[in-house]
Parts: C-alpha cells; structure tokens; sequence
C-alpha cells in the first residue's frame, strides 16, 4: 500500500543509502530540523551555534500572505496604507517581515555531532566569497535526496491532498518531521510550536498535519470491523 509520509526507519534507510557525509547531513538536517530545501542550503557555518547546539535559519519563504487587520485584505511588502480601507499598516507588515527573517531551531545531539565533524574535517564550501555548509543548488539537493530513495529501495508516496503518487523529495522529509511531531503531541500547544518551528505564517497549513497523521487511526479503525466480519 502507497503511503503518505515516510517513517523514522525509512529515513535512517535514506541516511544509510548517503554515499558522503555532506549528503548524511543534508538528509539529516531536511529531517531532523523539518525545514524547507532552500533554507537548508542557504546555511552557513555561522548560522549553526555548536554551542548551544542551535540553527539560524535565514532567507525563508520569500512570499508573504499579510492582511489588513482591520478588513483582512491582502496586503503587498511595500504597502504603507491599506487600499481597501484606508488605514496605516506600515507597522503591521514591517512586524511580519522581521517575523519571517529569522526563527532558531533546536539540534538533536547526533545531528550536531555529525554537523561538528563536518565542519572539522573541511566539509563546508565557499562560493562567491562566502562560506557555505552545502555548496549546492536545489536542484542538485533534490537529486542527492532521489538517488538516496532509490539506493534504499523506497517507492513512491501518495500526496495526501491531490491522492497523486510522487517520487521522494527534499519536501517529503518536511512533511515526515511534522507528521511524526503530530503523532507525538497533536495538542494546541504543540500545533502552535510546529507552526512556529516550521515557520508557516497560517495556522492552517499546519493543521494539515494532523489530518495525515489521523490517517492511521481511521486504518486501525477499519481493520478492527474488517477482522470482526472476518471471525463473524
């Protein structure tokens, strides 16, 4: 049966199919932190603290959704007044940028010991001038990612909206840390910090989450009757 996420096994399968530490931690850190593909890449040395064994994560999604809080109308970077009603939103939409700039995020202590013998050993690349933990593209990110899935003999998984299959990807090891949080605590609390730990700015597009993970509680659900009828 086609799934809608991979599981903690599977990515340790994707780990193991890594043919150099650079691409164990690519895999690693597109899990373990659940961040997107390009904020990943965009890290520097300087954005990990190996001290406090936390990550920066920079250069987020650049397309913002601001509204209007007085008539929710939707609202550009450069709006200063809203179109619609007229009032002053020059602070409101400064406090989303700033809010979107920047989020900390907490390292597990294998990842960050992989993380130290990589940079020790030289791993991280300059380009342009500037150091980088990766030196890759996206493009090539989602090839590392594919050609582990395939090494690991993992198939295809199900988009939980569309129902279309699709090949493994950098965004399908987001999807599994938030699923996998949301089977763990699918509390208010813990909704709001998965939201604020992948950096959604709508409530909503969190809250998917915890409609895929419920997806094994209707199986189980099911297959309890489908016995009963079984016996019966």
């Amino acid at each position: 049966m086609t799934k809608a996420y991979l599981e903690s096994k599977e990515i340790e399968q994707l780990e193991g199919a890594a043919t150099n530490t650079r691409d164990k931690l690519l895999v690693r850190l597109l899990f373990y932190l659940g961040c997107r593909v390009s904020e990943a890449i965009a890290l520097t040395p300087d954005d990990i603290n190996l001290e406090h064994g936390t990550v920066t994560i920079k250069h987020l999604k650049s397309r913002m959704k601001i509204s209007c809080p007085q008539c929710n109308t939707r609202l550009g970077k450069a709006h200063t007044f809203c179109p619609k009603c007229g009032i002053k939103v020059e602070e409101t939409v400064a406090k989303e940028q700033e809010h979107r700039r920047v989020r900390t995020l907490p390292l597990d202590d294998d990842t960050l010991l992989l993380l130290k013998d990589y940079i020790k050993r030289g791993g991280p690349v300059t380009k342009n001038g500037k150091q980088m933990i990766f030196g890759i593209n996206r493009h090539r990110a989602w090839q590392i990612v594919k050609d582990c899935a395939t090494r690991a003999g993992l198939g295809d998984l199900v988009n939980p909206v569309t129902g279309r299959k699709c090949g493994i990807s950098p965004h399908r090891l987001r999807d599994a840390f938030a699923v996998n949080a949301m089977k763990h605590d699918d509390s208010g609390d813990g909704l709001r910090m998965l939201q604020e730990h992948l950096g959604h700015s709508n409530f909503n597009t969190t809250a998917r989450y915890r409609k895929i993970a419920g997806e094994e509680h209707r199986e189980w659900y099911q297959k309890i009757w489908e016995k009963g009828k079984e016996s019966g």
